[in-house]
């Protein structure tokens, strides 16, 4: 069995919004880039994977934050995996700030992706030769939950750009929750209030495709989707503000 690996980061000035805080679309670049850390230093990063022509893609991701913290305080991003299933591996977060109170936790559900088919792999062989990497701790919050389809027009259309694109040669992960950010009243991010948001990733979205937004309010939650060309939900997002 593994342990947890921390890694320490500051608010940057390049990372906050108007209200000095660090933006959520900047918390979730530093959560991901551990994630591929992490898994390069314990064997199993992306290098490792295309030597067999396969690759990690992202399924499903919640984050809850109590607070951003402020442009220049410290604080410690802490990951392990908790469990391997058929087709998913679960990896969890812990953002602690530097009096030690931990105000964000995040949990991710990962595929591995043949790149020649574009079809998930079965993880169970992955699990018996990486099991020593597992941490014998639960997920620090409730697992990603299903988020529901919704009826709107868009409010935002984006064509995928060259700067949109990662290594996966789809849509990067950030993109989507920068488009679902920016959808949002600006009045959200005034007051920073603990929130949730739940992720799904449906389907890729390449090169070229026009994306469109769109969001429905529902009690205390925001549900976004964001659709391609032709208008099949690629991505889905719940905000919850508690």
């Amino acid at each position: 069995m593994a342990a947890k690996s921390s890694y320490p980061f500051r608010v940057e000035p390049q990372e906050v919004d108007f209200s000095l805080r660090i933006t959520l679309s900047a918390l979730g670049v530093n959560v991901l880039n551990i994630a591929g850390i992490d898994a390069h230093a314990k064997g199993f990063g992306v290098e490792v994977l295309n030597r067999d022509n396969y690759s990690w893609v992202l399924s499903r991701i919640a984050f809850e934050f109590d607070y951003r913290p402020k442009e220049y305080v410290q604080y410690e991003i802490a990951t392990w995996i908790s469990d391997y299933g058929r087709m998913l591996s679960t990896r969890n977060f812990t953002l602690t700030d530097q009096s030690g109170t931990t105000f964000g936790r995040v949990v991710s559900q990962w595929c591995m992706i043949d790149l020649t088919r574009r079809a998930a792999v079965d993880l169970r062989a992955v699990a018996e030769e990486h099991n020593e990497a597992i941490v014998a701790e639960p997920a620090p919050a409730e697992k990603p939950r299903k988020v529901p389809a919704i009826d709107a027009e868009p409010v935002l259309t984006h064509r995928v750009a060259y700067s949109d694109i990662d290594f996966n040669r789809h849509v990067n992960t950030m993109r989507y929750i920068e488009m679902m950010l920016d959808v949002l009243p600006i009045e959200r991010f005034e007051q920073d209030r603990p929130m949730r948001l739940d992720i799904n990733f449906l389907k890729e979205s390449r090169y070229g495709e026009t994306l469109s937004v769109s969001f429905e309010e529902r009690e205390s939650e925001t549900l976004v989707e964001i659709r391609n060309d032709a208008g099949t939900a690629i991505c889905r997002g719940a905000f919850e503000w508690r």
